[in-house]
């Protein structure tokens, strides 16, 4: 129970003491004009108050990852509370914050732009092709799962075809309306819903005699699978999530003054961290053992029916309707904006002007074609290859992040670090993984080390390279 607390009081420090320092590293200028005011366009481009920018953000990147994810980790005991927080702290709110406010300094450029501003052409046009994969991945794991809950508890005529049709008609409507006609209204609603569950659930394992077990180091998950790299990549939303750089551009087209980035970017990895340790300690609490958890969830269906039980049994018929909102809701609407940002990013790419409605169809219908497509492919596997794609995608913007401290004289590495680390994580599981490479530890384990300190020394080689050939010009605006 102690752990937990100061895990709590871990995360709330570190927004307001290491979250500080990462704002003053980027150097936030309240006196520059957003591209939310410069470039306002009525659909993209809208003025929002700080407080709704916040709750959308906290949605977007939310969703089911910082439950479900942390459900998972939960597996491994409560090792996982260390990851959540320190990983929150120095790599999700690190990642977060500068793929919100590089976005913002170049008038609001989808991440594959920004990460080609400063790691080149090459990585430019990598980013493109990976970001949009890993964004209809997103829409799709966030349709299958959904739909299958849904045609669970409606009668068999709803079955899960139908609502997968209901859904997609969803996220056409939410695609195409202008961002302040449906999710400026909608989302704060269900934010504020995710963060209430989440409150009442602290309250119930507190107040209904439960025990929140201690930190410890060991490797408590019943299929003894190693910690490394597996838990990395299983709690990614609650710590750190490369989803999370291609939902932040959204919302740096809204923000109208740079002071409100860490409150938006890093306070809203922060929010998310808190959830995830919620959940990690309700998990490991209300069924006492990392064992009975992971026999629990084979025998119901996984971590749906552990939002449910402990929902239901903590919080009585109001928990249930937060439930419901939870595990149908949430991942709905982080679906909806996968999509919108995939539109953007096409946009982007094609320079290609969202004004008139058509434009936007003309992206938005192929995006939605091959998603619809996927989701007739087994859910597992979409799966697995969106979690590793998800820290890839992580470990490229912080990459950027750090050649843009680097640029400006400035300590780069409080991403550098996080960067290699990250690198580490996702070269080692590709290699080990069943969809991977399925080579032994003894093999990937020392690889994925040797490859992730070769990044490290290629990248401050290319950095030191372009200091001296001069730093790279932000947009206009910012250099105004």
């Amino acid at each position: 129970m102690i752990s937990f607390l100061l895990s709590i009081v871990a995360l709330v420090a570190g927004y307001f003491i290491y979250g500080k320092f990462v704002e003053s590293k980027f150097g936030a200028d309240e006196q520059l004009t957003t591209p939310a005011v410069a470039m306002n366009d009525g659909v993209d481009y809208v003025p929002l108050p700080g407080w709704k920018i916040f709750m959308i953000q906290f949605l977007n990147i939310a969703g089911l990852g910082p439950i479900f994810g942390a459900i998972a980790g939960a597996l491994w005991g409560p090792v996982a509370f260390l990851w959540i927080v320190l990983g929150s702290i120095f790599a999700g709110g690190v990642h977060d914050y500068f793929s919100g406010m590089l976005s913002v300094r170049h008038n609001g450029a989808s991440i594959p732009e920004v990460v080609g501003h400063y790691l080149g052409p090459g990585l430019k046009n990598f980013m493109r092709g990976f970001s949009i994969l890993v964004l209809v991945l997103v829409g799709v794991v966030f349709i299958t799962g959904p739909a299958a809950l849904l045609s669970g508890i409606t009668p068999p005529t709803f079955n899960k075809m139908f609502w997968i049709y209901a859904i997609f008609a969803y996220y056409v409507v939410a695609t195409m309306l202008p961002i302040d006609k449906l999710i400026a209204k909608v989302y704060p609603l269900f934010g504020a819903t995710l963060l209430i569950m989440a409150v009442g659930v602290t309250g119930g394992i507190f107040f209904g005699g439960y025990q929140i077990p201690e930190i410890q180091l060991a490797n408590l998950h019943p299929s003894n699978l190693p910690i490394w790299p597996l838990m990395f990549i299983t709690i990614a939303c609650g710590a750190i999530s490369g989803f999370h750089s291609t939902q932040s551009p959204m919302m740096a087209r809204c923000i109208t003054n740079e002071r409100q980035g860490r409150k938006v970017f890093y306070g809203a990895m922060i929010a998310e961290g808190i959830v995830a340790l919620i959940w990690a300690a309700a998990a490991m609490a209300f069924f006492g053992s990392t064992g009975e958890l992971g026999a629990q969830m084979t025998a119901n269906g996984g971590q749906a029916w552990v939002v449910n039980t402990i929902s239901n049994t903590l919080l009585g018929k109001i928990g249930g309707v937060m439930a419901i909102l939870g595990v149908v809701a949430c991942p709905v609407t982080s679906g909806d904006t996968a999509f919108r940002s995939a539109r953007l990013t096409v946009a982007d790419i094609l320079n290609f002007k969202q004004g008139p409605i058509r434009n936007r169809l003309m992206i938005s219908l192929p995006l939605f074609v091959i998603g619809f497509a996927l989701t007739t492919i087994d859910f597992n596997i979409v799966w697995r290859y969106f979690a590793w794609s998800n820290q890839t995608l992580a470990m490229i913007v912080l990459w950027a992040a750090a050649m843009y401290l680097y640029l400006k004289d400035q300590t780069h590495w409080i991403a550098t670090v996080p960067a290699t680390f990250m690198s580490a994580v996702s070269i080692t599981y590709i290699l080990v993984a069943p969809e991977g490479f399925k080579l032994s530890p003894a093999i990937a384990y020392p690889a994925g080390i040797i490859v992730a300190a070769g990044f490290l020394m290629l990248f401050l080689k290319v950095a030191a390279q372009k200091k001296r050939a001069g730093t790279p010009r932000e947009s206009a605006k910012s250099a105004a």
